[in-house]
Parts: structure tokens; C-alpha cells; sequence
């Protein structure tokens, strides 16, 4: 979970207050709060503004683009091993209600560039018989990247419909949906756009562009905003992917909140944040291979995110307790001890770290 900035904490503060006098609250503001949140999230993913829906979870982002997808262009759902279950169980469940094939491609455990060979075999499985490929921007045990836009140009060639979740990359790493051309991107709020919990963006391309949504909130029809011609009902949907909007996506709590992380982000840049965490990360690894840890080659490592692998001889459980110990925090994701780097991380954070991985072997 990513921290809240102050002017977050305080957006917030401020939008729990007005709710004290609704009477503040104008029929313009059900929409506009919703507008800017929009065009800011398209611009850190470089898409269009119209293109975005406001959305409760990656879960829901995710199932959203799964009820939509086209049936009759190959047998098989294909996703990377050990998959975020919000993604996998979404695809599971498409699969069995039409019959479909769901193919897994392992992580390369055995081999030490792990990166390399599981891009490698994801690209040779999508072919003619890929219906859909639904995995992660990076990987959200340990942040083993891929090459997105290689990816991306093979589902294309084969008709294949890309579903991202960029949950854990997204606001960190920089992401360009012209030159990935997913099919979908979700994007839970709460990690890397650090924004609030419950809250979260979706990109949609054209292809789900007469979908059917998971809720039919009046929010979403094109006279929405003529708060007295409501029940004139319109069965024309908002442009875009303002059809897949959640229900009450004007939060006037959470929206102001989200709108201010966000707009820090774009303040800072993505590429500037990624360039940080690289630079502050680069002592770390020739001291981790000194030690006997394992951990992704750089091509394949994100910055922001990277897990590392103990030595043998190492108990997990007591190195977890001395990282408590001295209040350094870290998660445990599958096999991985995942690390995760920020602006608000110091050299002086790396080196307590080191110190600490240090001490077995002393």
C-alpha cells in the first residue's frame, strides 16, 4: 500500500467537511471532480480522456473487460504462473462458462535469468488459438518485468485481446498505451498512484466499445447531467468507456483524494520516480550477489519493486524478524522477499537494509 502525501490526507479532510452542508454540493459536482481525475490518469498513461472508467478495484476492472471479451477468436485464455488471483480467478471463470482452455505459462524457476526465458516462452504461446492474454505489468511477487510492447505487437499479429493490470506498476514505472496498445488496463488506486483504498482507473480501448457494464448506474447514460430530464430514460450510453463507470463514481471523498496523488505524480514525472529508485537501488545489488542472494538481471528488474531470493542456508523467518526488529519493512510474495523503493526512500534506508542482510553471514 503506497503512503498518503500530506495534500492528500488534507483533500481528504477537507471533502469529509463538506458533506457536513450538502447543500454545498451541486448537481456539476457529481461530474467535474470525476473529469479532471480522468484527464490526469490519461495523461500518465498517454491515452485519451474518454478512453478511462472510474472504477471500484482492479477486480472489478478486470471482470469488466472478461464479460466483454469476443468469444470466437481461439480456444485458449493464456496467463503467466503464479498471476494476482483477482486477474486469474476472472479468466478462470470465463473459461469455464464458455468452454475455453486456460493455459499457464510456469515461472523458469530452474533457470537463474528468469525474466529472459519467461518472456521468451509467453511470446512463442500466443498464437492463432489465444483468445485473451490477462497477466500484469510487472510481476507482483517480485517485479520481474516483461517487454510489453513486444508482447503487445504478438496479440495483435494473432487477434489476440491484451487485459493488463498495471496495479503494481503503474505511477512508477513509465507506461504509454500507444506503444503497448493493451485492450484493457485496470489500475487499483491505493499502491503506486498513491491514492486511497477502494478507488481505482481502467483504460478501455475501442474494442469494448458496445460492451455491456456491470452495473446500469444512471450516471453513466448521455443525459446524466440533466438532473431533471432522469427519467426521460436514454438508452444511449456516455462516450467512450463512461458506460463501465462504478455506481456513485463521483466519491466525493476518495475523488479529490486521488486527484491530488495523482497530480503530484505528474508534477514529479513517472520517468523521473523510475530514474530515482534505479539510482538509489544500483548499490544494493553487487552486494546482494557477494552474499549469495539471488535476484533478476536488470534488463528484466523493475526499479521500483524487485524481490530477492535468500541463500540456503538462510532461515526467512528470522532474517523477517530482525528487518521488524529494526523497522525495516518488506512483504513476502510467493518465494520472494519483495522490496519496494519510493521518493521517500534514502540511501541511509539501503544501507540499514544491507546491514541487516549482512548480519548472517557475520
Amino acid at each position: 500500500m503506497g503512503p498518503q502525501l500530506k495534500t492528500v490526507e488534507q483533500a481528504g479532510i477537507e471533502a469529509v467537511l463538506k458533506k457536513n452542508n450538502p447543500t454545498q454540493i451541486k448537481p456539476k459536482h457529481f461530474f467535474e471532480e470525476a473529469g479532471v481525475l480522468k484527464q490526469n490518469f490519461a495523461k500518465i498513461i498517454n491515452a485519451s480522456a474518454e478512453r478511462i472508467a472510474i472504477v471500484p478495484s482492479a477486480s472489478y476492472g478486470l471482470m469488466t473487460a472478461v464479460n466483454n471479451l469476443p468469444l470466437g477468436n481461439g480456444n485458449e485464455a493464456l496467463v503467466v504462473g503464479e498471476e494476482f488471483p483477482s486477474g486469474y480467478f476472472s479468466i478462470v471463470r470465463w473459461c469455464e462458462k464458455h468452454q475455453k482452455q486456460l493455459k499457464t505459462i510456469p515461472r523458469p524457476y530452474q533457470n537463474p535469468e528468469v525474466g529472459r526465458e519467461w518472456h521468451e516462452q509467453l511470446m512463442e504461446n500466443i498464437t492463432d488459438q489465444t483468445a485473451v492474454l490477462m497477466m500484469s505489468t510487472v510481476h507482483w511477487t517480485d517485479g520481474t518485468k516483461y517487454l510489453l510492447e513486444e508482447i503487445g505487437q504478438k496479440c495483435r499479429e494473432h487477434k489476440v485481446v491484451f487485459i493488463l493490470d498495471g496495479t503494481q506498476s503503474v505511477g512508477a514505472i513509465p507506461f504509454d498505451v500507444q506503444k503497448v496498445k493493451p485492450d484493457a488496463l485496470v489500475c487499483a488506486g491505493y499502491k503506486w498512484l498513491l491514492g486511497p483504498y477502494s478507488l481505482g482507473l481502467a483504460y478501455f480501448s475501442e474494442l469494448f466499445n458496445d460492451g455491456i457494464p456491470l452495473e446500469e448506474s444512471w450516471m453513466n447514460r448521455s443525459n446524466s447531467q440533466e438532473f431533471a430530464s432522469l427519467t426521460k430514460y436514454d438508452p444511449v450510453y456516455s462516450e467512450g468507456a463512461g458506460r463501465y463507470n462504478m455506481g456513485e463514481f463521483s466519491n466525493f471523498i476518495l475523488l479529490p483524494m486521488l486527484n491530488k496523488a495523482l497530480e503530484q505524480i505528474l508534477d514529479w514525472g513517472v520517468g523521473n520516480i523510475e530514474s530515482y529508485t534505479k539510482q538509489l537501488a544500483a548499490p544494493l545489488f553487487p552486494f546482494l550477489k557477494e552474499k549469495g542472494y539471488g535476484f533478476e538481471e536488470e534488463a528484466f528488474r523493475s526499479g521500483h519493486l524487485f524481490g530477492i531470493h535468500l541463500p540456503a542456508t538462510m532461515d526467512k523467518e528470522s532474517l523477517l524478524a530482525d528487518l521488524e526488529k529494526s523497522k525495516i519493512y518488506v512483504s513476502v510474495r510467493g518465494e520472494a522477499i519483495r522490496l519496494s523503493l519510493h521518493l521517500f526512500n534514502t540511501l541511509e534506508d539501503l544501507e540499514a537494509l544491507m546491514d541487516v542482510l549482512d548480519r548472517p553471514s557475520k
